[in-house]
């Protein structure tokens, strides 16, 4: 899947390449994803209102740095879906606190899990977001 020009790379500016609001994501694996007819090669960020390129590869990666665009989103988040690749992880229980002092629930899975519960939860109009790892 070759990455597209808007979404190729995150950085910490606010006007960084993204998709300018949320999309069920069509399918995923070969280390990226496919949504709003577009394809991503790398992880991604799925807030209510956009899709961010996602710099994390391994599980042991999120903390709050990389989930500050998430974090200062919180107040339209009620459920952050992470998806931890093809191996369980547990966070930490400082980003667990992060989360909840936000009044955001944390719920880690695999990635293909995460997927398909990001799409429910969006179809049902849910105040969802998802950290998404890529997955070969």
């Amino acid at each position: 899947m070759p990455a597209k020009p808007w979404i190729a790379a995150m950085s910490s500016l606010p006007d960084a390449p993204h998709l300018p609001r949320s999309a069920p994501i069509d399918a995923y694996g070969k280390g990226g994803f496919v949504f709003a007819d577009m394809s991503h090669r790398g992880s991604l960020l799925c807030l209510p209102n956009s899709m961010w390129a996602w710099q994390v590869t391994v599980a042991g990666e999120i903390d709050e740095l990389s989930l500050s665009r998430v974090i200062a989103a919180a107040n339209q988040i009620d459920t952050l879906i992470i998806g931890t690749g093809t191996r369980v992880w547990q966070p930490q229980p400082r980003l667990r606190e992060t989360f909840r002092v936000n009044r955001v629930v944390i719920d880690a899975m695999q990635t293909g899990p995460a997927v398909r519960t990001y799409n429910v939860m969006m179809g049902e109009r849910r105040r969802v977001a998802a950290a998404l790892i890529a997955v070969p």
